[in-house]
């Protein structure tokens, strides 16, 4: 299935903050759309009626779809789908890009986005529409809890690195992860979490909340 696609950019991009084949193969005649930008939503809002389009695609954040596209009782859904392309911190993004649908979204749009993405070389899980992505719910508990047993003195950090990379097979340890990709932007996810969710394996661990405070002193 070839789907071509407009790519509509507002504000920098965490999903495509570089040159990739995904926005080199738009086509600015192509008949979906693809909002893209930390103002995508706002871009998309102002768009006007996009109905007519195989689909139409809204980089997200932490948060839902429903903010941009609309919920209505429970049947919410149309041709517009949300994605994010994950990225830890100031890491460069992976291959693996969420689709967001919403619970009567249409399968052909799903289908033709999920298309568009793929030729791009991207891999595809599709989730529903709930604050944050699949990735960012499942291992930023896990980040948090490796951060407050090392405040417990449980283990030093190399010590529980190095545990976890030898007895799980874990191509690197969870101190040494958040260190590279950056404690500050962790405790800005797991917050945007805390505060949607309200569960306690969110809330930002007492070292992320210091990296923060000391980025707003720079």
């Amino acid at each position: 299935m070839t789907t071509t696609y407009r790519v509509v950019q507002s504000g920098d991009s965490r999903s495509f903050p570089a040159t990739h084949t995904f926005v080199e193969q738009a086509d600015s005649q192509g008949a979906s759309r693809v909002f893209i930008g930390h103002g995508a939503g706002g871009a998309f809002a102002s768009a006007g009626e996009l109905g007519a389009c195989p689909f139409v695609a809204i980089e997200l954040g932490q948060e839902c779809l429903g903010v941009h596209a609309g919920e209505q009782k429970g049947h919410e859904g149309s041709n517009v789908v949300g994605f994010a392309r994950f990225r830890l911190g100031c890491a460069d993004p992976t291959p693996l890009v969420e689709l967001v649908r919403q619970p009567q979204t249409r399968d052909s749009a799903i289908v033709a986005a999920k298309a568009a993405f793929e030729a791009a070389g991207l891999k595809v899980a599709v989730c529903g529409d709930f604050p944050g992505r699949i990735i960012d719910r499942l291992v930023r508990p896990y980040l948090n809890a490796a951060l407050r047993r090392l405040d417990e003195k449980l283990a030093s950090a190399e010590d529980m690195d190095k545990t976890l990379c030898l007895g799980l097979g874990y191509p690197e340890g969870p101190i040494s992860l958040l260190e590279r990709t950056g404690l500050a932007e962790h405790h800005d996810v797991t917050q945007a979490l805390y505060q949607a969710l309200g569960q306690e394996p969110y809330a930002p661990a007492r070292r992320a909340q210091v990296a923060k405070a000391r980025e707003g002193r720079a």
